[in-house]
């Protein structure tokens, strides 16, 4: 392997994309969550993201709190805020359409954004990594302990969704409520408790990519709306609605960034990857393994 340089090279960036792509993945499966239950785009997806490594930071290095405790309650505090983004932003809104509902996700944004700021100021946060910074040398390729992590949960994450969607009786009640809710609701399934989990899925999804990214790329209060774009991205490119679409879609986005990026020119990585998304949805529409139906929207 150390006598072709430019094979390192290119495996170094092939591990790289993939591990970016699997934060993109994780974002985009919360953008799923949500849409396969509403047909609403949350816009707020990113600020998920951001506060699950901002509140990770504050938990585990501020307060002390060890790993294994600082983790479920970062989650669980994201949770919450996901929860209290359906009960105050979405539910309220009487008679909504899907403008209104996005629109109302974008002032949520906005307004997680500013106390964010307020709370942690405008400084980038670090988080030691959880299995400590020594890197692993495969062949001349160096492979930074945390993303083993990042990747192994995005796969935690996508075989915990199968399940729970395939095998238990909640998961089963949030498709029906996504393939029909007028029906879901005849059979006495409550969909708007179905919204509400939807919301607190997503933002859970989006608080362990959060805390798993923070120790890579350092994170701060105004990095969630540049996830979400990626992440929305992955989520089109891939298929919106599609789970398996939306991992494909993150792994593809982060490889061309990471590709671009080292072998190209770096600061035109994002328009590279938009240039391969536009060239895709020009030939599929519906992305990659999206469905061709159009469907309606579905009051809840």
């Amino acid at each position: 392997m150390e006598t072709f340089p430019f094979l390192n090279q290119l495996l170094q960036f092939l591990v790289t994309g993939l591990t970016v792509g699997a934060i993109y993945a994780m974002v985009a499966i919360g953008f799923n969550i949500i849409y396969n239950v509403t047909e609403i785009i949350n816009l707020a997806q990113g600020e998920f993201v951001m506060l699950g490594g901002l509140v990770m930071v504050s938990v585990h290095t501020s307060l002390g709190l060890p790993l294994l405790l600082a983790f479920p309650v970062t989650v669980l505090v994201v949770t919450l805020v996901g929860v209290l983004l359906d009960r105050l932003a979405i539910r309220p809104i009487r008679k909504p359409s899907v403008m209104t509902l996005i629109i109302a996700t974008v002032a949520a944004s906005i307004i997680i954004k500013g106390l964010a700021m307020i709370i942690w100021g405008k400084s980038p946060y670090d988080l030691p990594a959880f299995s400590g910074r020594t890197p692993i040398d495969i062949g001349g390729v160096i492979i930074q302990p945390q993303y083993l992590w990042v990747i192994g949960f995005l796969v935690a994450v996508a075989v915990g969704l199968t399940l729970f969607f395939n095998r238990t009786i909640l998961g089963k009640a949030m498709g029906a409520c996504a393939d029909n809710p007028d029906a879901a609701r005849l059979v006495g399934i409550n969909v708007r408790h179905m919204v509400l989990l939807s919301f607190a899925l997503s933002a859970a999804i989006g608080a362990v990519a959060g805390l798993t990214l923070t120790p890579i790329a350092l994170m701060d209060y105004d990095r969630g709306a540049m996830l979400a774009i990626k992440g929305f991205g992955a989520a089109i490119l891939g298929g919106l609605g599609s789970f398996p679409g939306a991992i494909l879609g993150g792994l593809i986005l982060g490889l061309i960034e990471s590709l671009s990026a080292g072998m190209l020119a770096s600061g035109y990585k994002d328009a590279y990857a938009l240039i391969i998304l536009l060239a895709v949805l020009f030939i599929r529409p519906s992305g990659i393994l999206g469905n061709l139906e159009v469907t309606r929207f579905k009051r809840f």
